[in-house]
């Protein structure tokens, strides 16, 4: 059982809760010949006051609409369906693609600015295929965005092999796209290396695509001499997407941040299940406090 606010940001209204008790009205003037005729309500004016906080308090609460819920699931909108195929070859080893750190590899950068990618897609369904000698899902298409992160963060260099089977990740990419629901489907193949192991040829890959109608965006990490970057330019021109370059880090986010605004996201709406609504009995409370509250200024009148 979890407990939440439908509307939290309505709860910035009770900083104005000071002003019940700094903000008060200056005294008048009266001009009585007697003392004992002032009558002594200090304490029932702080009460009336503490009162009056009170009575705000309950109806801020009772308009932020609290609940409690057993889960939390969307609905059943979907956004696009994204593989992240991702190089995880020997070569991804290497360090020095980031002036930040040294000590950094490529691939541990790359999971980094995944991550923050994958973060960010909140409309979508995005899951994880590694490769290097063979490819496999590391991931399924899935809307649970931590718990993809996760899966990624437990990915190492060479976990699929040393070599780079680009045509196996496209292919395997499409058959972890095959159960999801979405209309756009989209592949982001990220590579250092140039094709040289697999069954199936990257050009077979990319008719499968076609048929399939998903676009896959390239990413050749490095200088364009150390991956095929005729062959990613084909891959993504035929599929209907578009190939990119990052020599280093910045670049990298620079083409993470250029694919997310060529990919809008549907916003995802989303429901709890097993809901129980707690405003009435706030505004319940806060009206008996208000009638005593009237009552009590009645008797002074």
């Amino acid at each position: 059982m979890h407990f939440t606010f439908e509307y939290p940001w309505v709860l910035i209204l009770l900083l104005l809760l000071p002003c019940f008790f700094l903000c008060k009205k200056s005294a008048g003037h009266c001009i009585l010949p007697k003392l004992v005729w002032i009558p002594r309500k200090k304490r029932l004016l702080q009460t009336q006051t503490l009162m009056r906080a009170l009575i705000y308090a309950l109806c801020v609460i009772a308009l932020a609409s609290p609940i409690s819920y057993t889960s939390f699931a969307p609905s059943q909108r979907k956004g696009i369906n994204i593989v992240l195929a991702l190089d995880t070859s020997g070569s991804m080893r290497e360090s020095g693609f980031t002036g930040k750190d040294e000590d950094l590899t490529k691939f541990d950068l790359l999971k980094v600015l995944a991550s923050d990618f994958i973060q960010k897609r909140e409309g979508d369904n995005i899951g994880i295929v590694a490769f290097g000698t063979f490819a496999f899902s590391a991931s399924p298409v899935s809307y649970d965005l931590d718990g993809v992160r996760k899966l990624l963060d437990m990915l190492e260099v060479e976990i699929a092999g040393k070599n780079t089977a680009i045509g196996e990740a496209i292919a395997q990419s499409i058959r972890t796209l095959e159960y999801g629901n979405a209309k756009q489907k989209v592949i982001i193949l990220v590579t250092d290396g140039k094709n040289n192991s697999g069954s199936i040829s990257p050009k077979a890959a990319v008719m499968m695509a076609k048929k399939a109608g998903i676009k896959i965006y390239t990413i050749g990490l490095g200088s364009p001499k150390e991956y095929d970057q005729k062959l990613l330019s084909r891959i993504a021109g035929e599929s209907g997407g578009k190939a990119f370059g990052a020599r280093n880090d910045k670049d990298l986010e620079a083409v993470y941040s250029e694919i997310g605004r060529l990919l809008p996201s549907a916003i995802r709406s989303s429901h709890y299940l097993h809901k129980k609504i707690y405003y009435m009995w706030f505004l319940f409370l806060a009206s008996i406090l208000l009638f005593w509250y009237l009552y009590k200024r009645g008797e002074q009148i």
